[in-house]
């Protein structure tokens, strides 16, 4: 034997009529007329055999399969509505546009975005990688995103996280007994450069930058090959290489916080886009070098 379907519009006509004790109330409401819901409350009835009202001059009061039903009535109601949400918001389409550091863009945003791409398949994404400090005067203009990387409690916007900046090495490279540093680092703008020379001098270590470019890849190639040391970010640290710290006779450098800038008059897409990522970062990073 086949279960009657409740159909949502019946068990609306019947949580007014619940709700307000009165069919003429209830029609009011759902902006029908009184015989209109009148003949949706006999259809449900009939539809589910029990009767779910007791009419009377003065009133209208709840059977007890009435009272039962009012509930579940309710609660699929609200599955309904919940639904029909998500389908509509997961329906969003269109372009952002991001601007994100190397290491981020290769290594940290890729699994959110994919979690977040197969949520709402109408989002594309066009994603620009580098110097983070170039990309921020522009937002609004070219970018709808920026991830950046501050000094702590500097550079405003949405705060992400933290990170520590990590001297970094190849696992045979020296540091102790070289004279002179040799020095692989990012293109001028980057913040970690700025603190890398900045530590140096203040030590008096002397120094020579001997690799500059603006591929995270091809930093690390070099000092992976033990031809400089560079800096990197805590969450990020290449496998390859291994961390320097002041036991290595290097100085402490600087922790940073990674901030969401967001464009003004951001679209839908876009504001979605930006928080499924502050919430998608929530967590801290995920490898921290000790």
């Amino acid at each position: 034997m086949s279960v009657p379907a409740l159909d949502p519009d019946l068990l609306q006509a019947f949580v007014a009529v619940a709700d307000h004790r009165s069919f003429t109330r209830a029609a009011a409401m759902l902006n029908r007329t009184q015989s209109a819901v009148s003949m949706q409350i006999k259809r449900l009835e009939d539809r589910i055999g029990v009767e779910l009202f007791l009419r009377t001059k003065a009133q209208v009061d709840l059977t007890p399969s009435g009272e039962g039903l009012l509930g579940y009535a309710k609660r699929i109601l609200a599955l309904n509505e919940e639904a029909i949400g998500y389908l509509r918001e997961h329906k969003i389409e269109g372009l952002v546009r991001l601007g994100v550091m190397d290491d981020y863009g290769s290594q940290v945003l890729p699994p959110l975005l994919s979690n977040i791409v197969s949520n709402y398949p109408g989002i594309h994404v066009e994603m620009a990688t580098g110097l983070t400090a170039h990309m921020l005067p522009r937002l609004g203009e070219s970018f709808d995103l920026v991830i950046a990387m501050h000094p702590v409690g500097a550079g405003g916007g949405e705060f992400l996280r933290r990170e520590q900046a990590v001297w970094a090495s190849s696992a045979h490279h020296s540091v102790e007994k070289a004279e002179t540093l040799q020095v692989a680092l990012y293109p001028q703008g980057c913040l970690l450069r700025k603190w890398a020379m900045e530590a140096l001098d203040r030590e008096r270590r002397p120094w020579r930058l001997a690799f500059v470019s603006q591929s995270l890849a091809a930093v690390e190639s070099i000092a992976g090959q033990g031809l400089a040391l560079t800096v990197v970010k805590s969450s990020t640290f290449p496998k390859k290489l291994r961390a320097l710290t002041e036991h290595d006779g290097m100085p402490v450098l600087p922790a940073a916080d990674i901030c969401l800038h967001r464009a003004p008059n951001l679209s839908r897409v876009a504001s979605l886009l930006a928080d499924q990522l502050v919430l998608g970062m929530e967590q801290p990073p995920l490898s921290l070098v000790s």
